[in-house]
């Protein structure tokens, strides 16, 4: 058993947290006559370790994940969901939202294809809520980070949202508040066509360079601010509006996130700098699922999609589980860290 612990402790820090990466880059800086532990070199320290290590986890990510999602295009992902009944099509929908876009804005167009085909409306949204809140990108980034206890409790809570918020919504019976061109529209059913192994690397490969283009902004934008944190914002503040001492800190954070627009990889950096400097863990992660999942963007996208009322109730069960969910972490935050 010491073995296996060893074993995993040295993929976790090694491999997906790529602690010798760090090593090197402080190394070759101090090579060059910069201070590291200074402020400024340590600034760059971090961003160029954050940078490169989530560049690395990202394409590697969006390759295995685009691959599997070669074999669930939209026409076949309905199919699956039209399969299931009840709070089981709300599971398999969460499940499916995680081997999908990795942003909330990417995500709101096949909510839209999926709601026109007539799934139902609380499948439809715990798919939107889901899918750039818990995909298998997050899971492995958050690992890297947090270690493994934290990211998979970040990701089962998620699914429960995900599945909670659609039923709530199925439950309410929205589909009034569907607008009228999405719930008029016709599906048309076209089959999809097989593909062969050479071509999903193909387009696993596509989807690489796609992604990355979109993404890598924010990635730049996350790392310069988890830097600015993590190295010039005195501890005491931090502690301040996040720590123990402020029980306002979760929804401070919620209402933090939501107009800012970026993705888990963005977010990730600012989480982790945030962390070091002494927020609370649950109030850190209530920030990132504010940011990924209510995004001021993509909730203009939805509300053409969407009228204002369905959007509010849409932003209230997601506000209110997110709440709840950082209160519940930060009382148990000494089981994950």
């Amino acid at each position: 058993m010491q073995i296996l612990h060893t074993i995993w402790l040295f993929f976790q820090d090694q491999v997906l947290g790529m602690k010798w990466l760090n090593s090197l880059i402080g190394n070759l800086l101090s090579s060059f006559g910069l201070d590291i532990e200074s402020r400024a070199g340590g600034s760059i320290q971090f961003f160029l370790y954050d940078v490169i290590k989530i560049t690395l986890l990202l394409c590697f990510l969006i390759f295995i994940i685009s691959y599997i999602q070669s074999y669930f295009p939209p026409e076949r992902s309905k199919k699956i969901l039209g399969k299931f009944h009840g709070i089981w099509a709300n599971i398999v929908s969460a499940l499916l939202g995680t081997v999908t876009p990795f942003c909330s804005c990417s995500s709101i167009p096949l909510f839209i294809g999926f709601t026109s085909a007539g799934l139902p409306l609380g499948v439809t949204f715990s798919f939107l809520i889901s899918s750039p809140m818990v995909d298998l990108g997050s899971l492995v980034l958050l690992m890297s980070i947090f270690g493994a206890k934290v990211a998979v409790v970040y990701v089962v809570i998620g699914l429960v949202i995900a599945v909670l918020g659609g039923t709530i919504i199925e439950k309410m019976h929205m589909e009034p508040y569907v607008e009228e061109f999405i719930r008029t529209a016709s599906s048309v059913d076209i089959e999809s066509a097989s593909l062969t192994r050479e071509e999903r690397i193909v387009y696993a490969k596509d989807q690489v360079v796609s992604t990355f283009k979109k993404v890598f902004p924010y990635i730049l934008i996350g790392v310069g601010i988890g830097a600015v944190i993590h190295n010039w914002i005195p501890e005491s503040w931090i502690e301040a509006a996040l720590g123990t001492s402020n029980h306002f800190g979760v929804l401070l954070a919620t209402l933090i996130g939501i107009p800012m627009y970026a993705d888990i990889f963005g977010t990730i950096p600012v989480a982790e700098a945030l962390l070091y400097k002494g927020a609370q863990l649950g109030t850190i992660l209530s920030f990132m699922m504010a940011v990924t999942t209510l995004s001021l963007p993509s909730m203009i996208m939805l509300r053409k999609a969407v009228k204002p009322k369905l959007l509010g109730v849409f932003i209230a069960v997601c506000s209110i589980g997110i709440i709840l969910v950082g209160y519940c972490f930060n009382a148990f935050q000494f089981l994950f860290i």
